[in-house]
């Protein structure tokens, strides 16, 4: 079983960083983030996660795929979405401050949805934007919007028009992609599609899956380093 292969001493970690204690407490600092006990509370089962702990877990993509062999990748915070919907490319032009976007293979966008995480991804290699959701729903409005940023963005950073003709943009349909079958788990999804992508690799997991990676992102949170 998956739980075999969380031995000893990383159950007890895991099981300790559960436990009552002070949600003020620190447990990791990294990328100039910290997550809280509080914050790593949201990843026991059927909780929500934070935004918190899917910034860290994106940082932990991002530096894992700074390593040979990987495709090089963004991901852009929870926050830039909604700042980029509210106010335009002006509100978030310096997001990419000394980062040629357009040099990523791939880049990963968090949407946070009130209630609800989903997520796109471009990918620049084959000039396509995909929408994943755990819950089946539409994204083509926002896949739609965020071509919109690029364009903005290769504008005005590279002076080159992106030409809509060549990209591909489109929403994941619910029998591609693996579905939750509970209220609880988008978080986790979203973080494993993100995963699972930023890797080339097909996304096999299911809802079966949810506990151990839930347990799994605990300890790669705390140790920050993917397992």
């Amino acid at each position: 079983s998956y739980f075999q292969f969380l031995f000893q001493p990383m159950e007890r970690e895991i099981i300790a960083a559960f436990d009552e204690g002070n949600p003020e407490e620190v447990m990791s600092t990294a990328f100039k983030l910290k997550v809280t006990r509080e914050d790593i509370h949201t990843l026991r089962n059927l909780q929500w996660l934070n935004d918190e702990i899917i910034n860290f877990y994106m940082n932990l993509l991002m530096e894992r795929n700074k390593q040979e062999g990987y495709p090089a990748l963004y991901a852009f915070s929870t926050f830039f979405y909604p700042k980029l919907v509210a106010g335009g490319y002006k509100a978030v032009r310096r997001w990419t401050r000394g980062m040629d976007l357009f040099k990523q293979d791939l880049i990963l966008v968090p949407i946070h949805l009130r209630v609800h995480w989903a997520l796109v991804v471009i990918d620049v290699r084959r000039k396509s934007i995909r929408y994943f959701d755990s819950m089946g729903q539409k994204g083509d409005k926002i896949c739609g919007t965020l071509f919109q940023y690029l364009q903005e963005e290769s504008k005005e950073k590279r002076n080159l028009e992106l030409s809509f003709s060549e990209w591909n943009l489109r929403s994941m349909e619910s029998h591609e992609i693996p579905q939750q079958l509970n209220g609880s788990d988008c978080g986790v999804f979203m973080c494993k599609y993100a995963d699972y992508i930023s890797r080339d690799k097909p996304i096999t997991f299911t809802q079966n899956n949810m506990p151990y990676f839930r347990r799994k992102m605990v300890w790669e949170i705390i140790h920050r380093q993917l397992l």
